[in-house]
């Protein structure tokens, strides 16, 4: 899933779903050492759980042809919303613009399904880089916690289309 989407660096950012020729740098991926209270050590545990747990969905992120990160997402038919999680970037790729242009990529890619009105998400409360990256993409509160995690939602408009 290519938008036309840049890093900081000028490479294409772009979605691309897990296969047999790309698992293993997925599974690679690793944020930083002082990250780890906030994500998993290593993408590999939400590959798992995308594989094992029927609910997740998991993406690779490329930044032209490298793989840099790793996304996942569900749909929640209890309450009609789809859920971002268990985004890394890996440790050598931070501080390009990579994580925002994966949420941008991912909101939109979410927002043209026919059943997408809300896209929920949520963060370890200690993690305010990642709570200002949401916030300046039009994520807000619902008041909700999700393990302790507060949640936000981010409605898409009407037309499929998220404002980001």
């Amino acid at each position: 899933m290519d938008y036309g989407i840049m890093d900081r660096d000028g490479r294409r950012i772009a979605l691309c779903p897990v296969d047999d020729d790309n698992w293993r740098a997925v599974a690679d991926i690793a944020p930083r050492d002082d990250q780890r209270a906030f994500v998993a050590a290593l993408a590999a545990r939400y590959l798992l759980l995308s594989m094992r747990g029927g609910v997740w969905h998991s993406l690779g992120v490329q930044a032209d042809e490298t793989m840099v990160g790793h996304v996942m997402w569900a749909y929640d038919d209890e309450n009609g919303s789809h859920w971002i999680g268990g985004m890394v970037v890996d440790a050598a790729e931070q501080g390009k613009g990579v994580g925002r242009q994966t949420m941008v990529a991912l909101i939109r890619w979410l927002s043209e399904r026919a059943d997408c009105r809300e896209i929920r998400l949520s963060y370890h409360p200690d993690n305010t880089g990642a709570a200002a990256l949401y916030t300046s993409l039009g994520f807000v509160h619902t008041g909700e916690f999700e393990d302790a995690e507060p949640v936000v939602a981010l409605q898409v408009g009407a037309a499929g289309t998220a404002s980001v």
